[in-house]
C-alpha cells in the first residue's frame, strides 16, 4: 500500500512553485487532504511578515497535534530558513527542517529523516518535474530568485539573497513542455520580475521574454506579476500593450506615494516616476492595474497617510492589497522611529480599506454588460449551486471570480475557455452568462 502525503503551501505563489517541485519528487506517495491519515506531512512556510510567520507556526503545531504516531513532520521554506537555529531548538515537534535550498532533495531528506540547510537558494529549471496544482489550464512560471532591491522594510534579501535569474532558454523549455501537456495560461513570477535577466547583463529581460513566449504554440494567455517601479520601463508597458498573448495586466506594488516615505522605504524611485508609469498603464485599452501599499510605516504622519488615501481614491486601481507595517528585525526600517502604534495602524488600514472597496466595486461595474474570455474553473466556493469563472485578464486566486448562473452551452468543461457576458454586479461579485466557446 502506498504511503500517504499531506502538504500545506503557505505564502506566495513563488512558494507554491517550490511546493510543486517537492510534489514532483514525491509522486510515489498518495496525496491526502486528511492529515490524520498521512505518513508524511510537509508545511512549506512563509517568513515575510509577522502575520505570515504566525500562520506558519500555528499550522505546524496544529498539524503536529493532528498527526498519527510514527508520521514524519517536515518544516520547509522561508520561515525555517530565516530562523533555522531558533526553530530547531524550540520546535521538537518537527522531525525534519529544511529551508529554501533543498526542495529538489526532499525525497532524500525524508528517506534519511535528515535536516538540511544548503547554503544557496533553490531555483527551478527545466529539468525539475513539477506537479501543477489547482488547474489543468494555468501554471506559474518562476523567472528568478532573490532580489537586488534594498527596501528598508523587507527581510527577503536577507534569506533569499541577490537576484539570480533563470536563463531565457530554461524558461522557454518549461513553458513549451507545459503547453504540450495542455496548459495554455501562464503567470510569470519572481520577487522583482521587472529585473529579470539584469544580473545576466540584459536590461529589458521581460521584453525578450514576451517576444519569445509569443512564438510558442499552445500559449493563449499570459501575465507578469510583481513589477518593481524602479525597474519597470515605459517600453515594457508598451510591449505588453501590443502583445496578442500577454494580458494588459499591470501588477506593480507602489507601497506608498508620499516622497518622504518612499525615500525612507528606500524604493529607489520618486512619486513622479511612479505616477508616470501608472498613467501609462492606465492609458492602455482595457488595462487592469493592481498595486500593494503599506500603512503605518515608521514615522508616517497623518498628512502623509492622507496623501496615500487621496492618491488611491483618485487613481482608481482595479485591485489594491493593503499591508499593515510589520517591524522586521534585520531591516533598516526596524531602527526607524517613531513607530506607529498598532491601533493607529489598524485604523488607517480600515479607512483605506473602505476607499479600496469603492475602487474595486467601480472596477467591477465597468465590466457589466461586456463580453470576456473566461476559464470556467468549476463549482464556486461561495455558492454551491453556481459555477465560478476567471476572466483571462485576471490573475488566479487574487482577483476574484465571476459567478456563472446561466449558459447557452450544455455540459461545460472545467478549465476550458468560454465567452462570457457579465450580466450584473452584486456588491463585490459579478454574475455572468456563458454565450459561446472562446
Amino acid at each position: 500500500m502506498r504511503k500517504k502525503l499531506h502538504v500545506v503551501s503557505l505564502g506566495c505563489t513563488k512558494n507554491l512553485v517550490d511546493t510543486e517541485v517537492m510534489l514532483g519528487r514525491l509522486q510515489a506517495y498518495e496525496m491526502t487532504d486528511t492529515p490524520e491519515e498521512a505518513d508524511v506531512i510537509i508545511v512549506n512556510t512563509c517568513g515575510f511578515i509577522d502575520a505570515a510567520k504566525e500562520e506558519s507556526l500555528n499550522t505546524v503545531l496544529s498539524l503536529h497535534e493532528a498527526r498519527k504516531e510514527d508520521s514524519v513532520l517536515v518544516m520547509a521554506g522561508c520561515l525555517s530558513e530565516r530562523y533555522k537555529e531558533e526553530l530547531k531548538k524550540e520546535l521538537p515537534e518537527v522531525d525534519i527542517f529544511t529551508g529554501v535550498g533543498d526542495y529538489d532533495k526532499i525525497d532524500e531528506l525524508i528517506a534519511k529523516k535528515q535536516t538540511m540547510f544548503t547554503p544557496h537558494v533553490f531555483l527551478i529549471n527545466e529539468s525539475h518535474e513539477r506537479v501543477i496544482t489547482g488547474s489543468t489550464a494555468h501554471a506559474y512560471i518562476k523567472l528568478a530568485e532573490g532580489c537586488n532591491q534594498t527596501c528598508s522594510f523587507c527581510a527577503i534579501p536577507g534569506f533569499k539573497g541577490k537576484l539570480h535569474s533563470r536563463s531565457l532558454e530554461s524558461v522557454l523549455k518549461e513553458v513549451r513542455r507545459l503547453a504540450e501537456r495542455g496548459f495554455y495560461d501562464f503567470s510569470f513570477i519572481s520577487q522583482d520580475s521587472s529585473s529579470y535577466l539584469r544580473d545576466l547583463g540584459e536590461k529589458e529581460g521581460l521584453i525578450r521574454l514576451i517576444d519569445a513566449i509569443e512564438t510558442i504554440d499552445g500559449v493563449k494567455s499570459a501575465r507578469i506579476l510583481y513589477l518593481y517601479p524602479s525597474t519597470t520601463s515605459l517600453a515594457l508597458v508598451s510591449r505588453i500593450a501590443e502583445s496578442p498573448i500577454f494580458q494588459n495586466y499591470f501588477d506593480m506594488p507602489i507601497q506608498h506615494i508620499h516622497p518622504r516615505i518612499l525615500k525612507a522605504m528606500k524604493r529607489g524611485i520618486g512619486a513622479e516616476k511612479i505616477e508616470e508609469l501608472l498613467k501609462a498603464m492606465r492609458s492602455v485599452p482595457d488595462s487592469f492595474v493592481r498595486t500593494s501599499v503599506i500603512v503605518g510605516f515608521p514615522s508616517e504622519s497623518d498628512e502623509e497617510f492622507e496623501a496615500l488615501c487621496d492618491f488611491i481614491e483618485t487613481f482608481g486601481f482595479d485591485r489594491v492589497n493593503i499591508f499593515e507595517y510589520s517591524d522586521e528585525e534585520g531591516t533598516d526600517a526596524y531602527n526607524i522611529t517613531p513607530k506607529i502604534d498598532p491601533e493607529t495602524i489598524r485604523e488607517r488600514a480600515e479607512r483605506l480599506g473602505k476607499i479600496v472597496q469603492k475602487s474595486t466595486e467601480a472596477s467591477l461595474q465597468k465590466m457589466v454588460g461586456r463580453e470576456y474570455p473566461m476559464i470556467v474553473t468549476g463549482p464556486s466556493e461561495e455558492h454551491e449551486y453556481l459555477l465560478g469563472a476567471r476572466p483571462l485578464l485576471w490573475a488566479p486566486e487574487i482577483d476574484g471570480e465571476v459567478l456563472i448562473n446561466d449558459s447557452e452551452i450544455e455540459n461545460l468543461i472545467y478549465d476550458k475557455p468560454y465567452r462570457v457576458t457579465v450580466t450584473e454586479r452584486a456588491g463585490a461579485q459579478l454574475v455572468g452568462r456563458v454565450i459561446g466557446h472562446a
